[in-house]
């Protein structure tokens, strides 16, 4: 099973590397310096709150404008983390902004698309992200650099695409091949809790300790075995 993981990880970080190596062919000349990546996913942040606005105070119905501008934030997440790498700009902070935003921009898409006809679906979309959130936070507390990894980032690519083609066809229902691939982007919201969770054990910032009273209890059942 370990060996799976780590395969499967493997493939999927050297898809992401692909994906670097040929934004890098843009980003590494022409990239201005003065625009930071920071400054990119601060615009996604903006674009979240936005559409928050737009779509629950004032009603919007304008679906070019919904769809532009959620476009547009699924670009700048496309973007930030390459720039990031090409240019020799990765901060903590900013990998700690780069999740945040991914929330805000998703979070009110997933409302405005899934409520009317998919409430657990987005139930249990939501739960896991502040579940994701926890898990975090409790990384961070470790003093460890918090880092996107892999599997967070390939479940904001499929949740990414599959908000872009229900955007587009709404307000008709989407096709039930989407709704599953939503649910499949449910575990790798687990896999990248785990990857977390065996990246601080690997590091012995966790570790299981066994009451005394059971250790001396299996202790005393390993010498009987023994006899």
């Amino acid at each position: 099973m370990k060996k799976l993981f780590e395969d499967f990880k493997g493939f999927l970080e050297k898809l992401d590397h692909y994906r670097d190596e040929l934004l890098f062919l843009f980003i590494k000349p022409y990239w201005p310096k003065n625009f930071t990546p920071n400054k990119i996913t601060w615009i996604r942040v903006g674009i979240g709150v936005v559409l928050f606005i737009l779509l629950f105070f004032l009603g919007a119905e304008d679906k070019i404008l919904v769809l532009s501008l959620f476009t547009i934030g699924v670009i700048t997440d496309m973007l930030d983390g390459s720039v990031a790498r090409g240019k020799d700009m990765v901060t903590e902070f900013g990998a700690m902004l780069d999740s945040t935003a991914d929330r805000i921009l998703i979070i009110p898409i997933a409302v405005y698309s899934l409520f009317s006809l998919h409430r657990w679906l987005l139930l249990i979309l939501i739960l896991i992200e502040v579940l994701n959130a926890f898990v975090s936070i409790f990384y961070k507390s470790k003093e460890i650099y918090l880092e996107s990894n892999i599997f967070g980032k390939t479940k904001m690519v499929l949740q990414s695409a599959v908000f872009v083609v229900i955007l587009i066809i709404w307000p008709s229902p989407p096709a039930q091949f989407f709704i599953y691939l939503l649910w499949a982007t449910i575990p790798f919201s687990f896999l990248s809790m785990a990857a977390r969770i065996i990246e601080l054990k690997n590091k012995n910032k966790i570790k299981i300790e066994i009451p005394v009273e059971q250790k001396e209890m299996w202790d005393n059942m390993k010498k009987r075995i023994k006899k």
